[in-house]
Parts: structure tokens; C-alpha cells; sequence
């Protein structure tokens, strides 16, 4: 929502600052809205009347240096210039308060403004009166909120007040955000304030958990009855990790909060603020000394090494069920005769899936699909057993706006292709906030943390997630000799004890494979137009179209678009062809033909349901009817082909929905109705072997019965042994 006063404050800028040429920024946006572009401005803007000549977007210490070193403290005496104080105003405004007229003057408005900004700090026993000395004017000057927003907590706003309060005048400590939220910059606070009190000089306290902070630490265990300020840390850093106690004294309420925090830690329930504690509130990683009964790696498990893990106390083993590299850490994904290893030491292994995983762009929905019909196949490939959890890993420091856009729609896709084809469960590999996220979204039942990262956004200032199985936190070497191997240690809650028993597995020679388009793309292209052209489907237009039919306003797909949109979904053709042991072209051909012939009746057939006009009719990409599309589904659901709940009648509204709007629903949804088919017709199940008649016949069935149904096969047999043609040379590679 725009702010006049803000829209002031950028018109000030543009105006005076010849459209921020002069600050080397370009033109700002009029819009009243507050964001850092206007922050960094205004940033340059008191540099520039400072006379600092390299401007920067940084309030950094030249700025803060240059600020003290002028003025000391700005007020109605100090402020140099009326467009210096304009500035000021404009930073108030633009922080929520009243910065006056934006007139250059430092009157009663600006000074109250100045007085309630200090005190929402919690700096105002610090700096009583309404002056602005440098480190609240660089809290100005920044994004940060003073005022409880987004449901924040008020028992943290107060924390992070006296944190500000108590320890602004160190020379390294900045002025925190008071917005109720854990943040990186708050856990960093706290590191900083419990090196002070160890005795840390400014300069050697440095917001590190290194040695000196452990040692340090290990003297002050506080327990029932303790005050003072090692207390009120203790207390604050367990109200920054969520636990509900009060703030101040180590009283028996905050003992029992301590006992339930270590219970589920799995830290020795003590009671007792002591170094582990300490180091579990203070840091994603904790205690590294800490022996877990759970580890990790990309080593095979030999008998020796087994032996040795067993010797350590290791329970559980993380293995990766698949690596997409062929050269790169040739033991990572399990090594035949691995698990049958694991099995004879008498431990137990949870299987891990990671392709890429390592940026925001490699997660959609799309690509959750695809990794979780490869995790399936992977993991029956092994033998994993049905209720096995496999841990999807999110291998990077995803940052909040990221987990909403791509991770969690990723998962999204991931949950439903495992639910819906396998008996696996899914679990979620990455940094704290995202095992949250995903969990509270419904989509992962466990956790496996990768709290090693502990400079990671997505650990820093957030708890232990909920539903944690595995807590990595330190990478160590076990064994010597031929027993030697590296691990990242893990702790374990219980909620996951992986698996110790073990199918045969299953073969996947003759499956599938995704199309080589680079090598096939273009002549796959040409042939499928050469054989639709020579049963009369020309480029464009055709049955069902008139010639002064507007073709592409009204849906029109050319042959080369269709072949275009069947190879964009690949993955899925390949996935599903997989998955269910037959030849993709079988599902690739209707789907082909049926966007190359949607045509004005087909367009108007759908209007038509979303209108209410009708119930139901054929759409999508294969031109699927809801209620044969429920037959399928629950004929595949009956067979233990899919995972589900039955559908009625009742679900056509939907089912239809689902088919319209989502091409990887309405593909997978052909694929069972080819299924279907094969019992409509009492023939055997489509597998790899079935033979070209057959397989004219189910796509004669594809579009009914009758005379119209057996030239619809004859026509797709022809497209099915183009594109089956090409699959055979993917296959061979």
C-alpha cells in the first residue's frame, strides 16, 4: 500500500539528487512503498553530504566511523545541512515513524519520533533524550523492524530489546532487529553477548562459537536457583529456540522447560543449563563431540567397515539409492552386495536421494515428480521394503521466498508420485527451515537435518524441526586400516530406524529411457510429420476445423507443436513406462495424437464444464473423460497397480479439474487407462513384451468400440512404431 509521506521522501531523492545520478543509482520508483532501494538511496545520500566520495549501499564502519567522527550524536545542533536532515526525516518515514514535513528541520515531531524509535530499540536507557547517535542511525538506515510484525513473539522482542540495551555500546555490536523473529543476526547477538560476559574483549569477541566460547561455557552451567545475567542468557536463548519459559531466573519452571528441551534433543535430560545444552541453543550443530548412533556418506559399506561402525556404537547408516555421475565419488549410490553387508553386521541403512539439489532452479513440481518416480525405481531396484522413508535432500541454503516458490512445490510433486505409486514414505533432507516448512506442509514425515551448515539462513535462529530423525553435526573418521571410513556423525530421535531387512530387488534391463534429443529430437520430428501427413493430418487445420476457423485463437496445436509438448514431458512418458513395465509409445501415441487433433468442438465441450453447462467431457492433454478416467484409476487402485481412495461419482467435478489443468495428472491418468483397457478387452497387461497386435489394439480401445475405434488404431499403430523406433535407439545407447 502506498505512503504519501514515502512518496515524498522518494520524490526528495530524485529531485535533489538529479534522479540519483548524482548517487550513482538510477531514477527511483514514486511508488510510496518502502524497500531497500529507497534504504541503500537514502544510504548514499547521507554519505554524499558526509563528503565520503566512494558511495556505497553499505551503512558500513566508514559511514559509522565518518558519522561519529563529525557529529557524535545528531539533533536540532549537530544536523549540518536541512537536506541532511531531510534524509533523516525521509529514513523515519520510511521506518513507520513521523519524520515531520520532510522540511529540514529537526522540530518536536522528528524528536519524538527519535525518542519512540530509541525505545522500540530498547535502547533508550542507553540513549535517553531525543538524539540519534550513530549506531541507531544505522539501525535507521536499514530494513529491519523495531515493532513486533508477521505474528512475532513478544517474549522474543523483548529478548532482542535487551540484548540491544544491554550491549550496544561494545564496539562490534550493532543494534538488532526488535520485530519478535529469531534471525541470523540475533543468534550472532547472542554469541557476542555471552562472549562479553566471559570476559571477551571488544575485537577478540567475534560471534563465532569457537574454542574459547566452548571453554567458557563449560564453567557457567547454570541450575535451579541461579540469577544474574548468566540466567537471563540461559533463559533467553531457550526463549529464541521457542521453549516457553520467562526470561530472567533459572527458576523450577524453567528446569522442567530445560528437561523437556534435552528429552527432545536427546541430550541427558540433566535439567541443567550445561555445555551441551548451551551449545544445542546456541548453535544448528551443537555439542560436535557427541557420538551419534547415526551416520552418513559416500563410502561403501565392506565388511571391515561395518565391523568398525558397528565397534563405534552405529545403529543406522544414510546410502544414496542412486548417482547421477558416472565418475564423480564412484561409491556414493549403495554397491551391490552393500545392503546384504549391512544386514550381516546387524545394522540398519535409510536410503537417501540427491541428484542436483544444490540451487532454487532445480525445483518445481514437475522435477519432485520425476525424483520420486526415480527414488521408487531405485529403491525397488535395491529391495527397500514397502514403508521404507526415503529422504529427499534440499542441499543448500534455501531462502525463505525460496522454500514457498520451488521447495515446497517440489515436495508437493514428490509426495504425490510416492503416495500414489509406491508404499514408501517421504522424508526431507536440508537445513532447518525447510525440514520445517515441509513437514508443516504435510509433505515429509521425518527430518534428517543438515545442521553442519550451521551458517546456513535456514538453521540460523531456527529450532530442531519437529518431526527430526537424523541431526548431522559433525563429519569424523571411524575405523583404521581396511575399516577406515569418513561419515558425518548423526544423532538419532527415533522417529526413523531405517531398514534391516531387504527384497531381492528388481532388474531394470529393457526399461525406458529418457529420448536422447539432441541426437533424436530433430529426426523423431520430421518422421512423425512425414506419417501424419501421409494419413492425411497435414501441419495444420484439418478434421474438425473450417477454413475460416481463427486455428490457434481457438486451441489449434500443429503437428509440430504436439511432437514438441510430448518430448517437453518426457520425464513423465519415461517415469510412468518405468513404473508400470511397458513401452512409453504406448502412453506418448494417444496423448500425440489427441493435441494435434483438439479441435473448436473440443474447446467448446470444455467451456462448456466450467461454465456448469455440463458435468463432464473428454480434455486435457489425452482427451481423457472423468469418468472413465474413475474407472481406471480405481480398476489400477483395486489391482495394487496405484495407491489411493476409491473415487465416486461425486469426485467428477474434480477429477475433471485435475485433468484440464494439470498435464502431468491427465498424462499419468492415460497411462492407467491403458491399463484399463487391457482388462476391458480381457487382454494380458501391457508389459514389454506385448506384441504389435495387442498394442493396436489397445489403442483402437483407447477411443471405444466399433468402427471409429478400429481406424483410431490403425492409425496410432503406425505413430506408435515412429516414436517406438526412436525409443528403441534411446535404449540401446
Amino acid at each position: 500500500m502506498a505512503d504519501e509521506m514515502v512518496q515524498r521522501a522518494q520524490r526528495f531523492i530524485n529531485t535533489t539528487y538529479n534522479n540519483g545520478a548524482t548517487l550513482g543509482i538510477s531514477k527511483l520508483d514514486e511508488n510510496g512503498r518502502t524497500g531497500w532501494p529507497v534504504m541503500y538511496a537514502l544510504t548514499r545520500a547521507l554519505q554524499y553530504e558526509m563528503g565520503i566520495t566512494a558511495l556505497s549501499n553499505s551503512f558500513g564502519p566508514t559511514t559509522l566511523g565518518k558519522l561519529g567522527e563529525l557529529y557524535g550524536k545528531l539533533d536540532e545542533t549537530t544536523v549540518p545541512s536541512a537536506n541532511f536532515c531531510r534524509i533523516i526525516q525521509s529514513a523515519l518515514y520510511c521506518k513507520g515513524y513521523d519524520g515531520g514535513e520532510i522540511d529540514g528541520q529537526y522540530n518536536d515531531r522528528v524528536k519524538a519520533a527519535v525518542v519512540k524509535l530509541n525505545q522500540n530499540m530498547g535502547v533508550s536507557g542507553t540513549y535517553p533524550g531525543s538524539s540519534l547517535w550513530p549506531k541507531v542511525v544505522k539501525g535507521l538506515f536499514n530494513m529491519d523492524a523495531y515493532v513486533t510484525v508477521s505474528n512475532g513473539s513478544d517474549a522474543i522482542r523483548s529478548i532482542q530489546q535487551w540484548l540491544n540495551g544491554r550491549y550496544v555500546l561494545r564496539k562490534d555490536f550493532y543494534i538488532i532487529p526488535c520485530d519478535g523473529h529469531h534471525s541470523r543476526d540475533v543468534a550472532k547477538s547472542m554469541l557476542f553477548a555471552i562472549q562479553y560476559e566471559l570476559g571477551m574483549a571488544d575485537g577478540v569477541a567475534n560471534g563465532v562459537f569457537g574454542p574459547g566460547t566452548q571453554s567458557g561455557l563449560k564453567s557457567h552451567t547454570v541450575s535451579l536457583g541461579t540469577t544474574g545475567v548468566w540466567a537471563q542468557l540461559f533463559t533467553a536463548a531457550m526463549i529464541l529456540n521457542k521453549r516457553s519459559v520467562p526470561f530472567g531466573n533459572f527458576t523450577a519452571t524453567v528446569q522442567s522447560g530445560v528437561q523437556t528441551f534435552q528429552s527432545f534433543s536427546k541430550l541427558p535430560v540433566t535439567g541443567k543449563g550445561d555445555f551441551q545444552t548451551w551449545a544445542s541453543l546456541l548453535v544448528s550443530y551443537g555439542d560436535q563431540s557427541r557420538k551419534g548412533t547415526a551416520c552418513d556418506g559416500v563410502t561403501m559399506i565392506t565388511p571391515a567397515r561395518a565391523q568398525a561402525l558397528k565397534d563405534a556404537g552405529y545403529q543406522y547408516i544414510g546410502r544414496y539409492l542412486f548417482n547421477p555421475s558416472s565418475t564423480s565419488l564412484p561409491e556414493k549410490q549403495i554397491q551391490p552386495g552393500e545392503l546384504a553387508t549391512i544386514k550381516a553386521a546387524g545394522l540398519r541403512c535409510f536410503p537417501i536421494f540427491q541428484t542436483w539439489s544444490r540451487s532454487a532452479d532445480y525445483f518445481s513440481y514437475n522435477q519432485g515428480t520425476a525424483d520420486a518416480f526415480r527414488a521408487i525405481e531405485w529403491a525397488q531396484f535395491h529391495g527397500f521394503k514397502s514403508g521404507t522413508v526415503i529422504y529427499f535432500a534440499v542441499d543448500y541454503d534455501a531462502m525463505d521466498g525460496e522454500v514457498t516458490d520451488y521447495v515446497l512445490p517440489h515436495f508437493r510433486g514428490v509426495l504425490r508420485a510416492i503416495s500414489e505409486n509406491s508404499g514408501y514414505r517421504v522424508g526431507v533432507y536440508g537445513p532447518r527451515n525447510v525440514c520445517q516448512r515441509v513437514a508443516d506442509a504435510g509433505y515429509a514425515v521425518t527430518s534428517f537435518v543438515s545442521d553442519m551448515s550451521s551458517g546456513f539462513s535456514g538453521n540460523l535462529g531456527y529450532p530442531l524441526p519437529t518431526n527430526w530423525a537424523f541431526d548431522q553435526i559433525s563429519t569424523i573418521t571411524v575405523g583404521s586400516g581396511t575399516g577406515s571410513i569418513e561419515i558425518d556423525n548423526n544423532i538419532t530421535s527415533g522417529r526413523d530406524t531405517g531398514q534391516g531387512d531387504f527384497d531381492p530387488g528388481i532388474s531394470l534391463d529393457g526399461l525406458d529411457t529418457d529420448l536422447d534429443k539432441d541426437a533424436y529430437g530433430d529426426a523423431l520430428l520430421q518422421d512423425v510429420r512425414t506419417y501424419l501427413d501421409s494419413i492425411g493430418v497435414p501441419e495444420t487445420g484439418g478434421e474438425g476445423w473450417e477454413a475460416d476457423d481463427d486455428w490457434v485463437t481457438l486451441g489449434g496445436i500443429s503437428n509440430t507443436k504436439a511432437v514438441e509438448l510430448v518430448l517437453s514431458a518426457d520425464w513423465l512418458f519415461t517415469s510412468l513406462a518405468r513404473q508400470l513395465k511397458l513401452r512409453k509409445a504406448l502412453i506418448q501415441a494417444p496423448v500425440l495424437w489427441e493435441l494435434r487433433k483438439l479441435n473448436p468442438f473440443d474447446v467448446a465441450a470444455d467451456e462448456a464444464v466450467k461454465a456448469g453447462l455440463d458435468d463432464d467431457c473428454s480434455t486435457g492433454w489425452g482427451q481423457i473423460f472423468a469418468w472413465v478416467t474413475i474407472e481406471a484409476r480405481n480398476y489400477c487402485m483395486q489391482q495394487g497397480i496405484i495407491n489411493g481412495t476409491p473415487l465416486t461419482n461425486d469426485d467428477i467435478a474434480s477429477v475433471w479439474k485435475q485433468l484440464n489443468e494439470d498435464p502431468t495428472y491427465n498424462i499419468r491418468s492415460v497411462a492407467y487407462l491403458t491399463i484399463y483397457n487391457a482388462h476391458q478387452l480381457g487382454a494380458p497387461r501391457p508389459s514389454l513384451s506385448t506384441t504389435p497386435a495387442q498394442t493396436q489394439a489397445l489403442l483402437a480401445r483407447y477411443n471405444g468400440t466399433g468402427d471409429d475405434a478400429a481406424k483410431y488404431g490403425r492409425e496410432l499403430i503406425g505413430l506408435y512404431n515412429v516414436l517406438e523406433n526412436y525409443n528403441i535407439l534411446s535404449r540401446a545407447q
